[in-house]
């Protein structure tokens, strides 16, 4: 196999939990060429991996919305002409939905993916020349692993830790970045369901001043921001500016420690190799845990909010045996 196309769309978690896949290919087929389909504002992530030759990114979630205008039908036609510029030799669906079928079956190579018994959406099995089956009990980072190595004949080292195969990203203007080591707190969340108390993220930014690390805090909407900044004000912290996705990568790769909600920037920084806790307030983390090199915890589940104490035990735990500094 010389020439690949993924297609995984969204969200940003999801997305990063598809990156060691992209390595398990470049291991078994040498020299192969990767591009990847994304919607637009997770663009960067794909174009973060070493091994992705060409990100498409596109815009389904506004363009459903407009479909009826002139400019949205220019951009549709714009992005079909890109995606079908090179012909592939499989064109692999790991996001498994009507959506993303829809877009594989408009690409130049046979569409592969999950068998109807692996999906949430089990009619689109039926668009996929070939399939595989995964179970759906396993780790969204083992989901995506499994399937491609059932649709392309190799095996897995279960031995061996995924590889998110991330490249360096420097933050274009580090003016606002501590002198200090620093540590990074992530209290924004899609919905207010996942939110982790304000004064628990304060008693955190406290612990990690005692020793020695700064409290950043992130944020990306304007009530985020401000939240982030009485965050901030209790513990003597940093609020960054805002940053693109790219950006907020370097940030996350040069930090000591992690610890933040159910969202796409925890699992892109466990992704580099911190040692990070994962707050869970809305689902179980099992499918959707922290998953990186580093050492990793996810804590909560469904109706069941961490603790404080849980949170802090989680961090000395990996202090313990952690080699970073402080």
């Amino acid at each position: 196999m010389k020439r690949l196309l993924i297609v995984k769309t969204s969200s940003m978690g999801d997305v990063v939990h598809a990156l060691p896949t992209v390595t398990d290919l470049r291991r078994v087929f040498p020299g192969i060429e990767i591009d990847w389909v994304v919607e637009r504002p997770f663009a960067a992530l794909p174009a973060l991996h070493q091994g992705v030759r060409r990100v498409l990114p596109m815009a389904w979630r506004k363009w459903r919305k407009q479909l009826g205008q002139r400019e949205t039908r220019d951009q549709i036609r714009a992005f079909r002409a890109e995606l079908q510029r090179d012909d592939y030799d499989a064109v692999l669906d790991l996001q498994g939905l009507f959506k993303s079928v829809m877009w594989g079956l408009q690409a130049r190579g046979p569409l592969v993916g999950y068998d109807s018994k692996s999906l949430r959406e089990p009619l689109a099995a039926l668009f996929y020349r070939r399939t595989a089956r995964v179970s759906r009990q396993l780790q969204a980072v083992d989901r995506c692993r499994q399937l491609s190595a059932g649709l392309f004949g190799y095996a897995i080292d279960p031995t061996q830790r995924p590889d998110f195969g991330l490249r360096d990203s420097p933050v274009p203007d580090s003016s606002w970045l501590p002198g200090e080591l620093h540590a990074t707190l992530i209290p924004c969340a899609s919905r207010p369901e996942k939110f982790w108390p304000e004064e628990h993220w304060i008693a955190i930014g406290n612990l990690y001043r005692a020793r020695g690390w700064r409290p950043v805090v992130i944020w990306g909407s304007p009530a985020e921001e401000a939240m982030a900044r009485r965050i901030a004000e209790g513990c003597n912290g940093l609020v960054p500016p805002f940053l693109k996705v790219g950006e907020m990568a370097a940030v996350l790769a040069g930090t000591q420690q992690i610890v933040g909600l159910d969202t796409g920037f925890t699992h892109l920084g466990a992704a580099y190799g911190i040692d990070t806790v994962g707050i869970y307030c809305d689902h179980e983390p099992g499918l959707a845990g922290v998953t990186g090199p580093g050492q990793v915890t996810s804590l909560g589940g469904k109706g069941l909010r961490p603790s404080l104490e849980a949170v802090m035990t989680a961090l000395t735990d990996q202090w313990s045996s952690s080699r970073r500094g402080g």
